[in-house]
């Protein structure tokens, strides 16, 4: 039995050796443990990969001992001679003879798992994020991503552009896809766009990338928001910038629009007031501003949190 090997997998190294020692029914001091893969959980649930290691049973001093030819006892140098028991010593049964204690199993440490590196494209993507933006008396160390030299309140549109296109660039790379990333510099329009002031837009377009859109866009907006923190840790200001993925957000702002619009037909010509289900902030603005003019009904929000909703209702 002793130098079988079994596979196990688990969400962590931990819990695959866990599961496998309770399949296998033995101890952790009773097997050599080999990590094959860490696993991994990805980024927001997206390319995770599960923990593998491999459980080999390892032999006992016990049984290396069997193995042993042994020694006749008189080849030994000097035996001591074993102690007789004297009658005050005797136990209380009139036994002549103790039982002989159970023979202890000795065993060997186990082995810690090495601790790999970390992956020069994960070390490069955590530089460009912390590492903070050189001043002219400090040459600009080496990068995979572009380096910005000008002051915040002297970086144009170009070099902003650029710094953005590669960070994002780069971070749908370690997520396990691939894009074109266009940048498309818009004017905001308090009336009729999502944001009011002046936006860099950056459209990821490629093929199956609707994972980083994520339910209702809650994938797509931790993205954007993890970018605007990259850009501004390297700027030290803060930039309006908005990420889509294959013109999703657009699509669902005329969803959105088209969508209050019926309603608010509803609601005019039945006068009971109707309510949208729970929406993000930049949602629920979308209905706002798509009915903020019309001459039958109004818009007001309630709820908490998550739960939060914008409800129609007619004027009187």
């Amino acid at each position: 039995m002793a130098g079988q090997s079994y596979d196990f997998t688990g969400k962590t190294p931990d819990d695959a050796i866990a599961d496998g020692l309770k399949a296998l029914k033995l101890r952790q001091d009773q097997v050599d443990i080999e990590i094959l893969n860490k696993g991994s959980r990805g980024i927001f649930g997206i390319g995770s990969e599960p923990a593998l290691v491999r459980l080999s049973l390892r032999a006992t001093r016990i049984e290396e001992q069997a193995a042993k030819p042994v020694a006749p006892l008189m080849s030994q140098a000097s035996p001591e001679p074993l102690p007789i028991p004297s009658p005050a010593t005797a136990t209380s049964t009139g036994s002549s003879t103790e039982q002989s204690k159970p023979v202890e199993t000795l065993v060997e440490p186990v082995a810690m798992p090495k601790v790999e590196p970390m992956p020069a494209p994960m070390q490069a993507t955590v530089a460009a994020i912390a590492e903070p933006t050189p001043t002219p008396s400090t040459p600009a160390p080496s990068n995979d991503v572009a380096e910005v030299t000008q002051p915040a309140d002297q970086v144009d549109d170009e070099v902003l552009s650029q710094l953005a296109v590669e960070l994002l660039t780069k971070m749908i790379q370690l997520m396990g896809f691939q894009g074109e990333v266009v940048a498309i510099w818009r004017e905001g329009d308090d009336k009729s766009d999502e944001y009011e002031d002046r936006y860099l837009l950056l459209d990821v377009r490629g093929a199956e990338l609707n994972p980083l859109i994520g339910r209702r866009g809650e994938t797509l907006d931790n993205i954007q928001y993890l970018l605007r923190l990259m850009v501004n840790q390297r700027l030290r200001q803060w930039k309006n910038i908005v990420v889509d993925i294959e013109q999703y957000k657009a699509r669902r702002v005329t969803q959105l629009t088209q969508m209050a619009l019926r309603m608010a037909e509803q609601v005019a010509a039945s006068g009971r007031e109707m309510s949208l289900e729970p929406m993000p902030p930049n949602e629920r603005r979308v209905v706002h501003l798509a009915l903020r003019d019309h001459p039958a009904v109004y818009t007001e929000s309630s709820g908490d949190g998550e739960r939060r909703k914008v409800n129609i209702v007619a004027k009187r």
